[in-house]
């Protein structure tokens, strides 16, 4: 389980810029970007937040996304 400190702190590294780029906890195993809808995984409970990953998710619907998220290749 990821600290709600650490989650407090987390935004979405594309977003951020130029936005909020606030994240929603998703399933105690997704970083869902509230601004971009980009999806992050968190493995090991470990966020992955490489915008390359948060790509690959943005299309899915957030019914869709894998509990618990695959292994990162």
């Amino acid at each position: 389980m990821v600290s709600q400190e650490l989650l407090d702190m987390l935004r979405c590294p594309s977003c951020v810029q130029e936005k909020n780029g606030l994240l929603d906890y998703y399933k105690e195993c997704w970083l869902i970007c509230q601004d971009c809808d980009r999806k992050y995984p968190i493995v090991d409970d470990i966020p992955v937040m490489l915008i390359d990953e948060g790509d690959k998710w943005q299309a899915s619907k957030k019914k869709d996304l894998p509990v618990p998220p695959p292994p990162i290749d």
